[in-house]
């Protein structure tokens, strides 16, 4: 296998199928993980560069090429617990919810393989154990493969290992040859589906609490804005969505503000979005 550059028609040809299927972007200063991310399928089918990859692609005799392609490509960096205080927070805007006197409801949206959505359904389940009401938890992400570990919950030593406290390690999870494998009493505490949040509707009902940290990095601003219309049928009135931390609302959308009680998460403001989803 070559150890040259990706050539600008491979990159060309990646990026567009890229943001065709899921709306995210290949920019210059991510374009050298082109070569990184698609080096282990080029091994599984014997190629030796990426334009010889783009043939395959363009020849369109393999069906599932290019979804193979566009999950490689998608960035799925996540961990349990990760940035430790929000899931502190998220705590506090559930229990602000269901002081209204209903079940509360969580939106994990790009939830890659699944840490994320698990890591908040240990913390409710704990919390359950002293008689709390347990809150809807659903995970999305555009990935089926994604989607596919993020339901069996099964993790490798590194993964495991990655901000998740060994009390809670062995108290949720169980070993499974080389990998931990997470119990079914949590794994059923989530509900995981494949959702694509650019072409897709948004998921049925209101959320009190949406968290797509991370995703919106990798968008245009056009479909940002799009992105965050739709965010805005989904959470209710006053619910909380949960940004990664290089990420705003600021200057993109009306429909969401800056939370008072919640320092660096956004509150929804009842703002009527652009696809008049939006009921208050």
């Amino acid at each position: 296998m070559t150890g040259a550059a990706p050539s600008q028609v491979a990159l060309n040809v990646f990026g567009a199928l890229l943001e065709a299927r899921t709306g995210q972007q290949i920019s210059s200063y991510r374009s050298w993980r082109v070569d990184t991310a698609l080096k282990p399928l080029l091994r599984e089918r014997g190629l030796d560069t990426l334009d010889q990859l783009v043939a395959l692609l363009l020849d369109g005799q393999d069906a599932g090429i290019g979804d193979q392609i566009v999950d490689a490509l998608l960035n799925g960096e996540t961990s349990f617990f990760r940035d430790a205080p929000v899931f502190d927070m998220v705590v506090q805007a559930i229990e602000a919810a269901e002081a209204q006197g209903r079940r509360a409801r969580i939106w994990c949206a790009g939830c890659s393989t699944g840490q994320e959505p698990l890591s908040l359904a240990m913390l409710f389940a704990e919390r359950a154990e002293a008689g709390r009401p347990m809150p809807e938890i659903v995970a999305t992400d555009v990935s089926d493969a994604a989607v596919v570990r993020a339901r069996a919950g099964k993790y490798s030593q590194f993964e495991i290992q990655r901000g998740l406290p060994i009390r809670r390690m062995m108290r949720w999870f169980e070993s499974d040859g080389a990998d931990w494998a997470a119990r079914p009493e949590l794994t059923r505490l989530v509900s995981v589906r494949r959702h694509n949040l650019v072409a897709d509707r948004p998921l049925a009902g209101q959320f009190d609490v949406l968290l797509c940290r991370n995703v919106l990095l990798y968008l245009s601003a056009g479909t940002k804005a799009q992105v965050f219309d739709r965010f805005a049928g989904a959470v209710r009135p006053g619910g909380i969505l949960v940004l990664g931390a290089g990420e705003t609302v600021i200057g993109q959308t009306t429909a969401f503000e800056p939370s008072r009680a919640l320092r660096g998460f956004y509150e929804r403001t009842g703002a009527v979005a652009k696809t008049g989803r939006v009921a208050a």
